[in-house]
């Protein structure tokens, strides 16, 4: 019997929240891995070269399936010196990890021989950073993030990472307009280069503390109820980001852009995602619904889940006060 696909769960004339987000080669060679196909995740990662948000992306969407680290270990078999089959095989026993399946003590073993392999790519890194979310303390957070960054300054899965992470610090019982979270952002949005979809991290920053104030039963839990995105410090932010949106993702959805263009980068739809989620509860639907059309149907479980929350029905709520559709 075939096995379904991975990552694809998209209701019937719903989103698709597809880990792969809108990399259709990823998609196949993620589809041929479910079915012990390894040999397009090869050329795929061979294809990606030094791209290393790409590389990144890619690698950790191949990596989530529950069978990825055999078959990974299986192309490690055949081509013992591939650092592409180690790095898949790291990442993909980090999620095991994170699944209760094996160790993290194996996992970062792992992690730790890949990047002996390639000591210039950051993605072994990546995976021992998420490791270091869900099973480790700030200081291995912060030593693996500055593995990342040493890599590359500007990786954007990694500091949406450590956004993450920062935001579940949490000292009494309000959200403190100086938290480490939004310094934390404001200062990766100023370093980040031109054009670099970072600059819209304070956005992810505010909805992750979002996330964990109203987990936390310290705002209310119906972010459109909660004031979050109302606030002057947030009206700024968001005005800042739409405007960097309106400078710089100036192609038509599917274009790939320039590669200092945030239409090039793999995970920019995450980035809308967040921006649509925080100009929809901020009460700006026209804007709202620029974003929705640009987004489509690649619609991302976060932030529409927080704090928790059906993101299917959320992405919809959005689309229908915007755009009058579902």
């Amino acid at each position: 019997m075939t096995p379904p696909l991975l990552g694809r769960h998209r209701a019937k004339d719903g989103p698709a929240f597809d880990p792969a987000l809108d990399d259709a080669g990823l998609a196949a060679a993620r589809d041929d891995l479910v079915r012990g196909r390894w040999s397009a995740a090869r050329r795929l990662l061979a294809r990606t070269g030094e791209d290393w948000d790409r590389r990144g992306h890619r690698v950790v969407v191949l990596a989530r399936g529950t069978a990825s680290a055999a078959w990974a270990r299986e192309w490690q078999l055949a081509e013992p010196g591939s650092a592409d089959a180690a790095v898949l095989l790291a990442c993909a026993t980090v999620f095991r990890a994170l699944r209760g399946q094996d160790s993290p003590g194996t996992a970062r073993a792992l992690c730790r021989a890949a990047a002996a392999m390639a000591p210039r790519d950051p993605t072994p890194w990546l995976a021992v950073l998420l490791l270091a979310r869900a099973t480790g303390g700030h200081d291995e957070r912060a030593r693996a993030f500055d593995q990342v960054r040493a890599r590359h300054p500007a990786h954007h899965h990694a500091h949406h990472l450590m956004a993450a992470c920062l935001a579940e610090h949490q000292e009494g019982d309000h959200d403190d307009p100086l938290h480490e979270v939004y310094d934390f952002a404001a200062w990766a949005a100023e370093e980040a280069p031109p054009g670099s979809p970072l600059a819209l991290l304070p956005v992810v920053a505010h909805a992750e503390r979002y996330r964990v104030l109203a987990r936390a039963g310290l705002t209310d839990p119906d972010p459109a109820r909660s004031g979050h995105w109302a606030t002057p410090r947030a009206r700024q932010v968001l005005r800042a980001a739409f405007d960097w949106w309106l400078e710089w993702d100036t192609g038509t959805p599917g274009d790939t852009g320039t590669p200092t263009a945030p239409a090039a980068h793999p995970r920019r739809l995450v980035d809308l995602n967040h921006l649509a989620h925080a100009k929809h509860h901020e009460g700006r639907h026209a804007e709202a619904a620029a974003l929705l059309t640009r987004i489509g149907p690649h619609a991302t479980r976060a932030p529409w889940s927080y704090p928790d929350r059906d993101p299917a029905a959320a992405f919809r709520a959005a689309r229908r006060a915007a755009l009058g559709v579902a």
